[in-house]
């Protein structure tokens, strides 16, 4: 294994981690300030479209696209480095279009997406003219168990006839979003992994109804967590993606990349918090010297430090798995990423909200939010326990004895 970067991940980080630490990050005060002044709050701010346009126009753009022709073209293994640097900032993702659940979709059409809903949907997702949902959980059932879902797509002539509900469909109150990839049961006597088919939705197709945004932890998201009623909805059979009842592998082909991101991201949200503890540590005096001579303190920012080192390196070694053996073969290593990075990310952030007192639970400084998306983001494609159950069954299995291994 060789996680040296390459020349190209080299240049890009350097240049990212500039465009971050001059542009992104001195920008979000004014961001949320932009946020919170305009009509729609779920509109894009000017702030970001003019961020995005510096991104795009510096060849910053559609790095997390593994395809040649499409976007960077960058392996995981190099794209690692370069998202890390992303999730310095809450919007560092969407300042490069490498935001979910666009990224998600972006791979999931440019792998199964016939020519005409490439050209449709593909197309502007990576322009960043259209934004997207993906409408797979539903309020109803444990959908961190796809086969529960009960949304149904059904077959009329040459269309397909949506009836269900989802909800944390993100970025669904967006206005620039031109459309929902909705996951839905098109065959309920199919056997278990081949009822779920995935179909393409325009976004105020008739009988579209988001019925309220959802918050998490009292934060409303820019793009909107909607929950979403479907009824009756007609689309064109042609929406279809690549065929019934091909949902489910679908599903664990579009999630397996993307639980790759939350984990390089995490990365850097950690050393974001890191960052910002040392900063105030170094300077806050308390009881005749500063906070950093305190031994607590001091094991604060060893044992983070520590940490974050693991988690980069678990992740680095999941890309390069990806990479070199395909993404099924690094499921294990892909869910240990998802458990572990955020869980870091989540400890470091309390450690570095504890050392800025009173100061950290507020708004003027980034910690309390990202302690909230860290939070959220242990159940997002699915919980820690799914992980965590995927990997002891991994484990296990190297330990059975043939004759006991299910069939």
């Amino acid at each position: 294994m060789d996680f040296g970067y390459s020349d190209r991940t080299i240049d890009l980080v350097k240049r990212v981690r500039a465009f971050m630490r001059e542009r992104v990050i001195p920008a979000e005060a004014l961001y949320e300030q932009q946020l919170r002044a305009q009509a729609n709050f779920h509109a894009l701010p000017p702030i970001l479209a003019e961020l995005r346009a510096e991104a795009k126009a510096a060849g910053l753009w559609n790095l997390a696209m593994t395809h040649d022709g499409l976007g960077a073209g960058l392996t995981n293994l190099e794209y690692a480095p370069v998202a890390e640097e992303m999730g310095h900032s809450l919007i560092g993702n969407e300042v490069f279009n490498c935001a979910a659940p666009d990224t998600g979709n972006m791979e999931l059409l440019a792998l199964f997406g016939s020519a005409g809903q490439k050209q449709e949907f593909l197309t502007p997702l990576l322009s960043g003219e259209m934004k997207s949902t993906f409408a797979m959980t539903e309020p109803e059932v444990a959908s961190s168990d796809a086969t529960n879902i009960r949304t149904r797509i059904e077959r009329d002539g040459d269309h397909y006839v949506i009836n269900g509900r989802k909800w944390f469909s993100s970025g669904v109150l967006d206005p620039a979003c031109g459309f929902l990839i909705v996951m839905g049961v098109t065959n309920p006597d199919a056997d278990t992994y081949n009822r779920q088919s995935m179909i393409l939705v325009p976004r105020h197709a008739p009988g579209i109804e988001v019925v309220r945004d959802l918050s998490y932890f009292g934060y409303v998201d820019r793009m909107g967590h909607g929950e979403v009623v479907f009824t009756d909805v007609r689309v064109p059979a042609s929406n279809l993606v690549a065929g019934e009842g091909k949902g489910f592998a679908l599903a664990q082909g579009r999630l397996g990349p993307g639980r790759m991101h939350y984990g390089m991201r995490a990365i850097g949200m950690a050393e974001r918090a890191l960052e910002l503890m040392a900063r105030r540590v170094l300077v806050r005096k308390a009881f005749g010297g500063p906070l950093s001579d305190r031994g607590v303190v001091r094991e604060w920012i060893a044992r983070s430090r520590i940490e974050i080192e693991e988690a980069r390196l678990l992740v680095l070694r999941a890309a390069w798995l990806m990479d070199t053996v395909g993404n099924r073969a690094a499921r294990m290593e892909v869910s240990a990423i998802k458990v572990s990075a955020m869980g870091i990310a989540h400890r470091v952030l309390d450690r570095a909200i504890q050392a800025h007192g009173g100061a950290g639970v507020t708004e003027d400084v980034p910690l309390a939010r990202l302690y909230a998306l860290s939070r959220a983001l242990r159940i997002a494609d699915g919980p820690d326990e799914v992980h965590l159950r995927s990997i002891a069954r991994i484990e296990l299995a190297k330990y059975r004895e043939p004759a006991s291994r299910p069939a």
